[in-house]
């Protein structure tokens, strides 16, 4: 049985469809890779998968459990924006993530010390047990997304999703954070979703590269028809069809 399992998921807004007969099994410790043009559906299915929207019609299911109503601790998500507290130390952030997942919020005593020990092994793996006391506005973009992400592992998720988590990082910082999820990655044996509008930074990290695209348009009605799977590809299976890929969909050229 698949680890992430994806039935026949329909999406849509108002009468507006955004994705329809959308099917996929993921095994577990897959990285996914999720590329298309603007408006394809990628953040809206990332968005699904965190629970935080419920399908129109199929469902999604984990480890055969069932369909989450909620966000809740076994996703954690990274955004291209830093998700931190900018009011919080770099270790204060890491206990207030952990803080979130318990009743009330709130950690006293004998267990704020031991989320505080977590916090403070998760910087040692994160490499920011230098920055502890900063805050986040002291920090490079590449440290403050390394601290998300830090956030969100905190929870032990068992799915990590990612949307456009190093957009807006400058080329050098991009490669130097590919490296440290690919790090992560290994040690943690995380299930990985990532949404990217770069097509190398999608075949360079997915172990699969999915394309959400519009089976079919109608010249009279753009917004008639909703996106979906429309090319699934095993990037162990050697090769990367970059120009098949661009030939096959023009509107990567844009992404």
């Amino acid at each position: 049985m698949s680890f992430v399992s994806v039935r026949n998921v329909w999406q849509r807004y108002g009468r507006r469809p955004i994705l329809e007969r959308v099917n996929l099994s993921v095994d577990k410790g897959e990285f996914l890779s999720i590329v298309g043009a603007s408006g394809c559906g990628k953040s809206t299915f990332l968005r699904m998968l965190l629970a935080e929207e419920t399908p129109w019609k199929g469902d999604i299911r984990i480890d055969g459990g069932a369909p989450a109503v909620e966000p809740n601790r076994e996703r954690g998500v990274v955004f291209q924006r830093y998700s931190v507290f900018a009011h919080l130390s770099v270790r204060d952030n890491l206990i207030a993530a952990e803080s979130f997942s318990r009743p009330l919020g709130r950690l006293r005593g004998a267990a704020r010390a031991e989320a505080a020990a977590r916090a403070d092994a998760m910087l040692d793996r994160i490499g920011l047990a230098h920055v502890a006391r900063q805050f986040p506005a002291a920090l490079s973009g590449g440290m403050q997304q390394r601290l998300a992400i830090g956030q969100a592992l905190t929870a032990k998720p068992r799915i990590l999703l990612l949307d456009e988590p190093f957009g807006a990082l400058d080329p050098g910082t991009r490669l130097q954070m590919h490296e440290f999820l690919m790090e992560l990655r290994a040690e943690t044996q995380m299930t990985v979703f990532m949404v990217t509008h770069d097509l190398h930074e999608g075949f360079k990290l997915g172990d699969r590269v999915l394309v959400f695209d519009k089976p079919r348009w109608d010249p009279d009605d753009p917004d008639l028809v909703g996106a979906t799977i429309t090319y699934d590809f095993d990037t162990s299976a050697g090769g990367i069809p970059f120009q098949d890929l661009l030939d096959r969909y023009p509107s990567l050229r844009a992404t």
